[in-house]
């Protein structure tokens, strides 16, 4: 996915300027148009001069980056013309939520919401403004095998033309509890996960396969848990400047109840986190 569109999301907290300076430098890199949006925080009131404010930061952004863009800037009164601007563009970009009270717990993260409404990439800025100055050089992605892996793969390939890419596939330890509840050898526990580990490593090497010209740069990693908590683990230990995910098809209910990997990683992740919607074309 090379975004022709991008729409940066901001309300004026501290991560301003790392959510501008990413989403300018991922436009310049692709050569895609860029829009700034201001939208305020559910409960918050409107700041009485935000467009002037926002129009200040789309110039500071480009005497800051010398290049000539163009930069459509607006407001949002609601979640859902947040919702109606996102779906015009290719990907968005935002802050992680600071802050966190009763109803993001049960209605999702304002990014959370964005992605289940629009069913567009999101990319949540988590590092400061000085770490958004250069291109991802190191990405992670996390892969389940489904039949949207390869798509999410190729995704990532073309986010970041450059970067080393990770790919990452945690196996479930469910399966190896159950059996030595049930008294199982020891031996057969290792078999099975032998088994697991077989199948693992020949799924992200027909992922690889797809990209012949790029073997070089890209990487593979087997871990062993909970795919959201290993992700992180994984991230965090290879120096992954972002990790990119997919997302199925849920409900803010479904997710509640059940919790998806993407929104535990969103939750849990250190670095900046690239969401995909499952099936999404530009």
């Amino acid at each position: 996915m090379k975004p022709q569109s991008i729409l940066a999301i901001t309300d004026f907290s501290a991560n301003t300027h790392a959510v501008l300076d990413r989403a300018m430098q991922l436009a310049l890199e692709h050569g895609a148009t860029l829009s700034l949006l201001y939208a305020p925080l559910d409960g918050t009131p409107s700041i009485p001069d935000a467009s002037c404010r926002l129009s200040q930061h789309a110039f500071q952004l480009s005497q800051r980056h010398q290049a000539r863009i163009d930069i459509a800037s607006r407001t949002a009164t609601s979640f859902q013309d947040m919702v109606n601007a996102a779906l015009t563009v290719d990907l968005v970009v935002i802050g992680a939520a600071s802050e966190r009270d009763m109803k993001s717990l049960f209605r999702g993260l304002p990014e959370e919401r964005l992605v289940r409404a629009t069913r567009r990439p999101v990319l949540v800025v988590r590092k400061s403004r000085e770490a958004v100055r250069s291109p991802y050089s190191h990405l992670l992605v996390a892969v389940d095998f489904s039949e949207a892996s390869r798509d999410l793969v190729q995704t990532a390939f073309a986010f970041g033309d450059s970067a080393q890419v990770e790919l990452f596939h945690a196996l479930s330890t469910l399966n190896e509890g159950k059996l030595r509840a049930y008294a199982v050898s020891e031996e057969i526990i290792q078999s099975y996960r032998q088994k697991n580990t077989r199948f693992a490593q020949e799924g992200l090497l027909r992922l690889t396969d797809s990209t012949l010209a790029r073997r070089n740069r890209v990487a593979s990693k087997i871990g062993h848990g909970d795919p959201a908590r290993q992700a992180v683990v994984q991230q965090q230990y290879s120096g992954a400047q972002l990790i990119v995910v997919g997302k199925h098809p849920a409900s803010a209910i479904s997710d509640f109840l059940l919790g998806s990997v993407s929104q535990r990683i969103l939750r849990h992740a250190t670095a900046d986190v690239l969401v995909v919607p499952h099936g999404f074309r530009p």
